[in-house]
């Protein structure tokens, strides 16, 4: 096999398309360089990028942390309810018709009376230990004596009806309580 030896033309147009080429690589080198700097720059901003996503990531990785620590306490919780739930549940159904006759029929001032009343029961507690069950522990010995202030009562009335003059005195009594009676206004109970 023959290799094709060149000639002059060859060479003559060999350098022409040369001279062609280095102007076209000539003019390409400056695209080159903006291609480049471009390059440069957007590897910059990747790089800034993966800078933010690292940090993006971490920050990330702590919420989860957070959460799974809330979503562990929220499980603990929800097992104390349910407990609570399943222990007072039958308790709660059965006073449930109660519950719902009280709420139907309760005033907003009921419910203000019965928080002054709340407020007012340590003072109710000491006055009744300390005034009114002692007398009452001493009733049983009382009484016999109103008993017998009764009795005497009695005795002197019978006593003053035998009085001369005292029929008259009585009947004027009743009749002035008559009186303040029709007189006084009737209360409403």
């Amino acid at each position: 096999m023959r290799l094709p030896v060149p000639g002059p033309r060859d060479v003559f147009s060999a350098l022409e398309r040369g001279g062609e080429q280095v102007e076209a690589l000539l003019g390409a080198v400056p695209r080159a360089l903006a291609l480049l700097d471009r390059a440069e720059a957007l590897l910059e901003g990747a790089s800034a990028a993966v800078v933010r996503v690292r940090e993006v990531t971490e920050e990330a990785a702590a919420l989860v942390a957070r959460a799974e620590v809330v979503v562990d306490t929220a499980e603990v919780q929800v097992v104390r309810a349910t407990e609570l739930v399943d222990a007072l549940a039958p308790s709660l159904i059965t006073l449930q018709p109660t519950l719902e006759t009280l709420a139907d029929t309760t005033h907003p001032d009921e419910v203000a009376a019965m928080v002054s009343l709340v407020d007012h029961l340590p003072e109710l507690t000491q006055r009744v230990e300390n005034d009114v069950l002692p007398v009452l522990a001493t009733l049983g010995s009382v009484a016999p004596d109103v008993h017998d202030l009764l009795t005497v009562t009695r005795e002197l009335n019978d006593m003053l009806a035998k009085i001369p003059g005292m029929a008259r005195i009585r009947r004027r009594i009743d009749e002035e309580e008559g009186e303040d009676r029709t007189d006084a206004p009737v209360r409403d109970r």
